[in-house]
């Protein structure tokens, strides 16, 4: 007869083994049912649309500091790209055709006051014609490569450029070359003893909304500043809250927004959001008191939660198109979140930001007005949600891998330890 010994090492087996084979069903259902990774559209949409051109800017492959590219996307076909920087951030097509787009590279031995070789941000000029090369640039180093990228530069009608500089928490006016003008983020925010050492602000975006005037995100703060020249700021998108700490310093409720990117003037009063750490997208109107609203809120689109969107456009034609970074994808939706067309990239890239060509990103557009609030698909679950996220943000996930996959995972693991256990006691 066999002995308690060898039932309790078969038991241990048993579990070993139903462990695997969960583990093993998960992963295949999950590839088998999961997204494609091919372009869709709404047939009618894409008739009456005929292809759309995308100018996007990809951060990474892979990784958040490598692997970048500028490239542009006809339809489901890609007609070119320029890849010789680390990363590259805001794309903005230029009058003449050529491309403007913030980015960071490194072996540069020009290094001021750091060590050589080191890295340096700024904007490209990218001519794509006859075939993409770099035609100019302008920069500065940085410290180091984390958290001190040039997320945004915008052309301006003088022929200069606008950036916002993470690195030293500014606002820059750059013409033929040189700084003309610059606004600082320590005359309204407490800066740190040296900003170049730390994430402070990480303000990562600057739109010219009128003359004179630009529209600041302000990551850290959860806070997006109407900024004058000659007059500082005029106006605090989600106003600094009563309840924060001195630590805190001055912050916007993270209920409204929550370390956005790349927000749309929409006109006087009304401003579109890429609410990436809310996971969602937001339209937000004033209010009659002065305070700024959600109005209507998109958390996900086709059948799949929005993961970190970093861009979001109102085009001229009322639908919106939305970069969905750590989900690899770019989606265009209606007023009621449904997808009227969607283009999913390969899974480890990390796209930043994409225009619609033309027009590209406009300053004002069409609004929803108080449109009722889009649902997530498929809703928060608790514990798995919240854990699934934090993984998306420390490694790159299949995008087929939700809640359910995590969920079956954990159970097949726990299967495997459990098994494991009952054969290491005996």
């Amino acid at each position: 007869m066999p002995s308690r010994l060898d039932s309790d090492i078969d038991y241990g087996n048993t579990l070993v083994a139903l462990g695997c084979l969960c583990l093993l069903a998960t992963v295949v259902l999950g590839i088998a049912l999961g997204p494609t990774g091919t372009t869709s559209a709404d047939p009618a949409a894409q008739s009456a649309d005929g292809e759309r051109t995308i100018l996007l800017g990809v951060q990474g492959v892979g990784s958040y500091v490598e692997g970048g590219s500028v490239r542009l996307l006809s339809g489901p076909e890609e007609q070119w790209r320029e890849s010789s920087a680390d990363v590259y951030f805001d794309v903005t097509r230029l009058d003449n055709g050529s491309v403007v787009a913030g980015y960071m590279a490194g072996g540069y031995e020009n290094c001021g006051p750091y060590e050589s070789p080191c890295h340096r941000t700024g904007y490209r000029i990218v001519d794509p014609q006859p075939t993409p090369e770099v035609v100019a640039e302008w920069s500065f180093p940085v410290r180091n490569r984390v958290a001190s990228e040039v997320h945004d530069v915008e052309p301006l009608p003088s022929g200069g450029f606008v950036l916002a500089d993470m690195e030293h928490e500014r606002i820059v006016i750059v013409e033929n070359g040189e700084v003309t003008w610059e606004w600082q983020a320590s005359t309204r925010y407490e800066a740190p003893d040296d900003p170049t050492r730390s994430d402070w602000l990480h303000i990562n975006d600057v739109d010219r909304i009128a003359e004179d005037r630009f529209l600041v995100s302000v990551r850290n703060a959860n806070q997006l500043l109407v900024l004058e020249r000659g007059e500082g700021v005029v106006e605090v998108i989600n106003a600094d809250r009563d309840d924060a700490t001195d630590d805190d310093g001055l912050v916007g409720d993270p209920a409204v927004i929550h370390q956005q990117h790349n927000p749309q003037w929409l006109g006087d009063g009304a401003v579109l959001v890429a609410d990436s750490e809310n996971h969602r997208v937001v339209e937000l109107h004033r209010t009659e008191s002065g305070t700024w609203e959600p109005v209507w809120v998109l958390e996900g689109a086709g059948g799949q939660r929005f993961d970190w969107p970093r861009d979001a456009d109102r085009l001229p034609d009322g639908t919106t198109l939305i970069t969905d970074t750590r989900n690899a994808r770019l989606v265009q939706v209606n007023e009621s979140g449904r997808v009227v067309w969607e283009h999913q990239l390969d899974y480890r890239a990390l796209p930043y930001e994409a225009d619609r060509l033309p027009p590209g990103e406009t300053v004002g557009g069409p609004t929803y007005g108080d449109a009722d609030t889009v649902a997530a698909m498929g809703g928060h679950v608790p514990l798995l949600t919240p854990l699934l996220r934090l993984l998306s943000a420390a490694v790159r996930l299949p995008r087929w891998v939700g809640e359910i996959h995590l969920f079956a995972a954990l159970c097949s693991l726990g299967l495997i330890g459990a098994g494991l256990v009952v054969r290491w006691r005996d």
